[in-house]
């Protein structure tokens, strides 16, 4: 578990990384470097989760290496299918990155939104909807890794 004090708002105990693929984590179905060591180091207090609808048909191998649980994501409504697995883990418990117009509603239930200005561009919906935006996933990661930077840049 990770916990933050932020002073004014609730104190956030997050159990649940939840990952957008590509876009977020991968460019073409390709993990970006220094996501897996990042990933490592988060594992012990967050339990990983992976979510993509698989267009490049990476998914499982991005997971395994990740040490993620995958989750594909059906033809309909992706974005509702991404929030209500937000909310199947425990909104108030979990943490969700993401970058596409389709990330937004899962920014917006989870405890903790960051969306991530990656090689695809960040969908405006997506920007809104987040608590944090970041030039790329690995400072997303980072944020977690050293969460006294989400302190200082959440408080009020």
């Amino acid at each position: 578990m990770l916990e933050l004090v932020i002073p004014s708002r609730t104190p956030l105990r997050l159990e649940h990384l939840v990952l957008d693929l590509n876009g977020t984590v991968a460019l073409d179905g390709a993990l970006l470097p220094g996501v897996r060591e990042r990933v490592a180091r988060l594992r012990p207090a967050l339990t990983v989760h992976l979510v993509s609808a698989d267009t490049q048909g990476t998914l499982a191998a991005v997971a395994e290496d990740l040490g993620a649980v995958p989750h594909r994501l059906g033809p309909e409504d992706e974005a509702e299918q991404k929030a209500a697995l937000v909310e199947r883990l425990g909104a108030d418990r979990a943490v969700a990155v993401g970058n596409g117009a389709n990330d937004a509603r899962m920014l917006e239930r989870a405890a903790l939104g960051i969306a991530v200005l990656g090689p695809e561009g960040l969908a405006v919906s997506c920007l809104q909807a987040a608590d944090v935006v970041v030039p790329d996933i690995l400072a997303a990661l980072d944020l977690l890794l050293f969460p006294r930077r989400l302190v200082a840049t959440l408080r009020k």
